[in-house]
């Protein structure tokens, strides 16, 4: 009795993992053909700018002198991250709480276009899911999301 019952508990939560997987993958695949009208759109306008790896960004606050960080470097930058449908993600201006970190130790959207700015400056950046989560989930954040951050560059250490 007691294995009939286990046996039926395995083959329940394994359906439910296949359901949530052909779930993942229709999402994935909905949320990627989103971003691919939008960025095609939101690349036309005279702010942004492109780079080679499909990331676009606009610069909010510029600087002229300040220093860029490399790939290995530690940071300190507030941010502000939501879904292309304005739902809030993540954000270290809403917590008041700056964060520090290496650009190593981030998405990949996010070492570059940090890479790019200068201590004082502020970018809206547009991160494609190939530069961020892929087509997986990360908590708050659906499969094959495209995902926009306000980011400030508060400091840059050697």
């Amino acid at each position: 009795m007691l294995n009939l019952f286990l046996l039926c508990i395995i083959l329940v939560l394994f359906i439910l993992i296949i359901r949530s997987t052909l779930n993942n993958a229709k999402l994935a695949k909905q949320n990627s053909a989103v971003q691919t009208t939008f960025l095609s759109e939101n690349k036309t306008r005279e702010a942004i700018i492109e780079t080679d790896s499909g990331l676009q960004y606009e610069v909010l606050v510029s600087v002229d002198e300040g220093q860029s960080p490399t790939k290995s470097t530690k940071v300190t930058c507030h941010y502000h991250g939501t879904l292309l449908d304005g739902t809030v993600f993540d954000s270290s201006v809403e917590r008041n709480k700056p964060l520090s970190f290496s650009l190593n130790q981030v998405i990949p959207g996010w070492t570059e276009v940090l890479q790019l700015m200068k201590e004082g400056e502020k970018v809206k950046a547009y991160i494609p899911y190939q530069l961020a989560y892929g087509k997986r989930s990360a908590g708050k954040i659906p499969p094959a999301s495209l995902l926009i951050f306000e980011i400030e560059l508060l400091a840059v250490e050697n």
